[in-house]
């Protein structure tokens, strides 16, 4: 779990590979889309990586926007193990 976006990209720069990505909309120094945009613009992990956005803010023109910028789906918080499945479903990632 990276704390930052500059250490989660680091670890994708190292070339770790993932399936998908639990962004926060709020973090230190970049916010989550920026690191959807990021993440997006980097030629290796721009399709591969599946990126979901958590947060708290219930605005709808903020889900617009991270959906926008690339992210696979957005998911409210709290949420429960149900919702993330269901979640996961939704991109293709569980059956």
């Amino acid at each position: 779990m990276a704390r930052r976006a500059a250490d989660a990209i680091a670890v994708l720069k190292k070339g770790m590979a993932f399936d998908v990505l639990l962004v926060d909309w709020n973090m230190p120094n970049v916010d989550g889309v920026e690191f959807v945009h990021a993440v997006r613009n980097d030629p290796f992990y721009n399709k591969q990586v599946r990126l979901i956005m958590v947060t708290s803010v219930d605005e709808p023109n903020l889900m617009e926007k991270a959906l926008a910028t690339g992210a696979n789906e957005y998911l409210m918080k709290p949420f429960t193990k149900e919702m993330l499945s269901d979640k996961l479903t939704m991109i293709g990632m569980v059956e």
